[in-house]
């Protein structure tokens, strides 16, 4: 039995972004976080975080409001189809009665976002939210005059950041982490045969057994999951291999094959500890009684060039073993120093307080669910079971870590703007290669939908954070 498969043998084993808003963008294909249709005149919205909010009042002079009404009125004149109405020669009277809500809707479409816009630019004031309108009064002749209420990003003050410290730790590859290595890839790629020799079973020798056992009365005892072994339950075993001295061997078992030989028969009490990983057997003791049937020896692949090319492309095993040793190592500094850079963060994120925008915190929320979400997809969560889940506290379940991500983005965009980190074009343009060539979508038609969609903007950003936090790590790791 190999060491990932479990029996009563063996042990077993344990295992942003702050989405800024464009000025003014609230367009008539803008996304929302909420599914429902909306208009422009509504007065709600997702709740804002009240230290955040800011609240402008925006005013269109009459006639501008008049020559809009106007233009837009001629060209319905001119698309109209009216019966008992040549095109374009529709009134304007009955253009006016009969389209009143699409022209009221074009009308805002064409001067809210205009001078929303207009006004946040000469306030210097920067949204992240999308912004929610109120006491919007609207009618042709008089001024278009509205408030609208929206989020902006906290003042963060990072004074004091490089205090915060982390222990660079040891990244270098230590031999028996390498031999470790290289004997669980070898694993899979040996064999086991049987032994053909009269012999007893020794060390390293792996026992076919067939068995049987019965939980002792007075070691009953219920564990965490409420299992229990009861006695008379059949704990039984056909053709399972049991390595003889494998670390993943119960030694009770060990100490009673080994010496043996195909044929014998004998009895073994096993006593499992509380966290063994079959929850029927954790704390139990059990008798068994087990037979002997062959012994089979495991046998490895010749370490040659013909294996280097089949498991890394090598053309020697020499070469194999470099590239192995390198790749590991690799492996081991860059988590090492992942987490270490997770620290530092961590530690910045206790260090400093400040108010979070609630319009991005569901932003990260909504994003943290769509993956999960499109994890149980790929799992085979059938759309139907999605809709029946409690999207309240799945919601809820994500607010912690959603709010401790947008904080952080907020503290390393802030100390990038100190450390004067930036990212080239050059990188950004690599980066999008490596996106292309691991999506399979041609480099030219992902830039542009980046482009189109501002995800370029987002992958700049995340890209600066990144770098952010190595620079953080070199110049506070010690």
């Amino acid at each position: 039995m190999t060491e990932e498969t479990q029996s009563p043998a063996t042990s077993g084993t344990q295992e942003q972004q702050t989405a800024g808003a464009e000025p003014g963008a609230h367009s008539h294909d803008h996304e929302h976080a909420h599914d429902h249709d909306h208009e422009h005149t509504h007065d709600h919205g997702p709740a804002l975080n009240p230290d955040l909010t800011r609240e402008i009042a925006v005013e269109v002079p009459a006639d501008e409001v008049s020559e809009t009404y106007k233009k837009l009125t001629k060209r319905y004149q001119k698309l109209a189809r009216i019966p008992g109405f040549r095109a374009g020669k529709v009134p304007e009277s009955l253009i006016r009665s009969k389209f009143a809500k699409e022209l009221r809707q074009e009308v805002l479409e064409a001067l809210v976002s205009e001078r929303f816009r207009k006004e946040i630019e000469e306030r210097k004031l920067r949204p992240v939210s999308e912004p929610q309108l109120m006491d919007l009064q609207l009618t042709d002749g008089s001024p278009l005059r509205f408030k609208a209420a929206f989020e902006v990003l906290p003042e963060v003050d990072i004074s004091g950041y490089d205090s915060v410290k982390v222990d660079r730790p040891n990244v270098d590859l230590s031999e028996d982490e390498f031999q470790s290595e290289l004997n669980r890839v070898l694993e899979s790629h040996a064999t086991v045969e049987p032994v053909e020799e009269d012999r007893p079973l020794t060390q390293g020798d792996w026992a076919d057994i067939q068995y049987s056992g019965e939980v002792k009365p007075l070691a009953q005892t219920v564990t965490e999951d409420g299992a229990s072994a009861e006695k008379g339950e059949p704990i039984t075993g056909e053709d399972v291999l049991i390595e003889i001295g494998g670390k993943n061997t119960i030694d009770a078992f060990t100490d009673a094959l080994r010496g043996k030989k195909p044929g014998d028969q004998l009895s073994v009490e096993v006593e499992y500890p509380a966290d063994f990983t079959d929850k029927r057997l954790a704390g139990q003791a059990v008798n068994y009684d087990v037979t002997v049937k062959a012994i089979k020896k495991k046998t490895f692949p010749e370490r040659d060039a013909e294996l280097a090319k089949q498991l890394g492309g090598a053309e020697s095993w020499e070469e194999f073993e470099k590239q192995f040793r390198e790749n590991l190592a690799r492996r081991k500094r860059e988590a090492l120093e992942s987490q270490a850079k997770n620290t530092l963060i961590e530690g910045l994120i206790d260090k400093f307080q400040f108010p979070l925008p609630e319009s991005v915190v569901q932003q990260r929320i909504d994003a943290r669910l769509e993956r999960g979400l499109r994890a149980l997809a790929q799992q085979g969560m059938k759309p139907e079971d999605m809709r029946k889940m409690d999207f309240g506290r799945l919601r809820a379940a994500q607010r912690g870590e959603a709010e401790r991500e947008v904080k952080a983005s907020l503290i390393v965009d802030k100390i990038a703007e100190a450390e004067k980190v930036e990212v080239t074009d050059q990188e950004l343009d690599n980066e999008v290669l490596m996106l292309s060539l691991q999506t399979r979508e041609p480099y030219e038609t992902l830039r542009e939908r980046l482009t189109r969609d501002g995800g370029i903007h987002r992958l700049r950003d995340e890209m600066r954070r990144e770098k952010t936090g190595t620079v953080l790590y070199e110049k506070l790791a010690s």
